[in-house]
Order: C-alpha cells, then structure tokens, then sequence
C-alpha cells in the first residue's frame, strides 16, 4: 500500500460526518465566531497541532495550528472561515433569520444540511481530519503543513457613520493572519468549487451613491404636481430612475467585462444591495436625500477610480444630482506560480475521481473569497472544494463529496510538502 493509500484509508466517514455536523452546530454568524473558535482551539491541542490564536479581538481570533515539517520542502497552508453570513437579528435583507438552515446543521438522507456545513465548515472539517489521517499515520512531511481557521470572511464594512461605531471589517480575518505570521509557500482555500480548480476570483468595489435635491423636502399636502421621477423634488421617487440607469449599466458591464483565464471565467455582476433615506416614522416630507449602495466586482487590475468616473456618469444622465464614492476596495487576482500546486491537486483529483477535474461554473470563480489576500501578497492560492449543484436553493454537501474532499486534500498535502524546495 502507497503511502497516500494509507493515509486515505485513515479517513473514517463517519468520523467526518460527526465532525463537520459539531462544528457547524456551533452557530457562528459573523462577529460570534468566538465559541466555534474556542471549540477548534482545544480540538488542534488535543491532536497535536500547536494552535496559536491570532487575531486583534478578545472575542474574535484566527486559529492557526501546524504539523510541522521534517525540513527543506513546501509549505501549505489550508484556509477556511469560520463564520456564516447570515446574522441572528432579523435584518432587511432576509425574511426570516432564525430558520434552522441558516444556524443548524442536520443529515438529510446522504446530505448535510445547513449553511455552516456549506459555508464553510464542512470543507474545514475535510481538511482538518485530512491532517489528523497524516499526523497519526507516521509519515513524516517534509514542508510544513498550516492549518487555518478565520473570522470575518462575510464581514460588513464601515460606512456611515463616525469611527469606531462599527468595529467589523474583513481586515480581521485572514489578511490579519497573515500579516501575523499566517503564511505558507503555497495556500488551499477550502470552498465550494465543484472540486474545480480555482485560481482567479474578482474584486469587490463598494460604491456610495448620493443623491440631493435642491428643493424644499415639501410636506405631503404642498407636493408640486408630478411629472418624471427623475425630476421629483423626492428623493426616493427620483432614485427610481437612478436604480433604472444602473441596472441597465449593470447588464452591460458583466458582459463586456468578462474575464477569462486557466484559473477561473470571472463574470462581474453588480447591484443595488442597499439604500437608505427618509425618516418612516415621519413619512409625511419629501427627502432631499438618498443614498444607494452598489456591489461592483471587478476582475484583476480593474482600476477602481476609472469605474467610479464610469458610474457617475451614468447617474449624471438621469438628470438627477448626485455623486458616487469609493467606500470599501479589495483588489481581485489571478494567481502567479501557481503551477506546483495546480498539478498536485489535480493529480490527488485524479487519484481521487478516477478523472480529470472539470471546470469550476462561473459562479465559484466570480466570487471575492480569501484566495484574493494571500495571491495579492504573492503567495500562491488556489480555491478547491465540494459545491451543490443547487448551492443557492439548497444549502447543502453530500456526505460523500464531503469525503472525496478530504481525501483530495490528504493526498495533495502528502505530494506538495513531500517535494524538495528549490
């Protein structure tokens, strides 16, 4: 028996199951993460990982353990989140928070169900147990192998307001880990692809767009006659024919701005994901404000001032007064010597499958995901993992996708770290 054969046979099924269900019934919507952090923390301990937390707040740190190398290979570093995106308190996005899909986990059949399992705690469960198959097997690597667990993937970001009313950023999560001490010669992120190889993801730009009317915020009875939204003294009437201009913007730009490479078809989309103005407890004036908020993924080296002069033209248009700002920019990548790694999944996919890996849907490569911070600090990363065919409608992983993953991801550690560094 091969050493990766060995090594594979160690990965008990039901041990995964059992696993990847405790962690993700441990809900940890993003800024509760300290509970399943505390749980993973004593797990790595136990099985010899050398856990060390890192992070800025008390309550909210990165874990980082390590199976240390016998010395002179390559380093990998496994990442995954520990939170999920969808928060306790009911909000104005979702219908309903407190469904059991969004906290819980549960079996189903041959399924896993729950956010936490597909987003991203099954995939962590795969890697993790994937370590322990290698560290209780004997063999000895000769690369380190870095096990990380991170807050705030799904972070919301400042943005009105004074500094210091919201202490949340995806600033806290992997990026701080890694500018800590957090690094590998080359990085996993273990998220949903298809177990298609991922190794180009967009950026994700944050617009604000303001619009002000140079009218009175008139009282209901002394409303000028109407004529076009967009020459409403109402603010919230003219964004109506500011939303109009961008949406039709919006299903240009994803066309002519597709991105493709080896690693990934990057399809930008962008949206209207919030607005704000008037005061519904005194529905009775005319706002002379309005604010939207956009979502512009961008693919690599999308210049994000040019994009921000393209969109107030576009606002500029409808004839309603209004300036649109830069509020939040993270850059997206496309890998650089990334080929040592590719080759080593997809020979441990092959191993695996018993076929060639195929092409991640545009979907997984048109995502910001935690490849962007370790690629935009040269260290080569790739995304690879299980994904459900119905991930937006169906909020689950088989069981033995969930294994086939960890299988990939053993066999990949075993041959990156195996090789001498040059």
């Amino acid at each position: 028996m091969s050493i990766a054969d060995d090594v594979v046979a160690r990965i008990d099924r039901q041990a995964l199951v059992d696993f990847a269900l405790e962690l993700a019934n441990i809900d940890s919507t993003v800024t509760h993460e300290a509970a399943v952090a505390r749980h993973l923390y004593q797990w790595m301990w136990r099985e010899g990982f050398q856990p060390r937390k890192v992070g800025l707040l008390a309550d909210r740190y990165n874990l980082m353990g390590r199976l240390p190398g016998s010395g002179g290979g390559y380093s990998l570093l496994f990442n995954s989140h520990m939170d999920t995106h969808v928060p306790r308190e009911q909000d104005w996005v979702h219908t309903d928070v407190t469904i059991d899909e969004y906290h819980k986990a549960w079996i189903e059949g041959d399924l896993l169900c729950g956010e936490g399992i597909v987003n991203d705690k099954g995939p962590m469960a795969c890697f993790l147990l994937a370590a322990k198959a290698i560290k209780e097997s004997g063999h000895r690597l000769r690369g380190d192998l870095i096990l990380t667990c991170v807050v705030a993937e799904s972070s919301h970001e400042p943005v009105d307001g004074e500094p210091g009313e919201m202490i949340e950023t995806k600033d806290l999560g992997a990026r701080f880990l890694a500018t800590h001490g957090g690094i590998a010669d080359y990085a996993l992120i273990a998220e949903g692809t298809g177990f298609g190889l991922v190794w180009v993801e967009p950026g994700e730009y944050w617009y604000k767009v303001t619009l002000r009317s140079s009218e009175p915020p008139f009282y209901t009875p002394y409303l000028p006659e109407r004529t076009t939204p967009a020459k409403s003294p109402n603010m919230i009437v003219a964004s109506a024919a500011v939303i109009d201009a961008l949406e039709h913007w919006a299903a240009d730009y994803q066309r002519r701005k597709v991105f493709r490479s080896a690693g990934g078809t990057v399809v930008p989309k962008a949206q209207i994901g919030g607005i704000r103005s008037g005061d519904p407890s005194r529905p009775i004036l005319a706002p002379q404000l309005c604010a939207l908020y956009l979502d512009v993924r961008a693919v690599p080296g999308q210049d994000p001032l040019t994009l921000r002069d393209e969109i107030q033209a576009v606002v500029d248009r409808t004839g309603v007064s209004g300036t649109v700002e830069l509020y939040s920019f993270r850059r997206g990548y496309e890998a650089k010597n990334i080929e040592r790694l590719v080759d080593s999944v997809r020979r441990s996919h092959i191993a695996t499958f018993g076929a060639e890996p195929k092409p991640a849907n545009t979907e997984a490569s048109s995502l910001w995901r935690d490849i962007n911070i370790y690629n935009e600090m040269g260290i080569p990363a790739l995304t690879y993992g299980p994904r459900a065919a119905a991930h937006a409608y169906k909020r689950a992983l088989s069981i033995e996708s969930l294994y086939q993953a960890a299988c990939v991801y053993a066999r990949t550690a075993l041959e990156l770290c195996h090789q001498a560094k040059a």
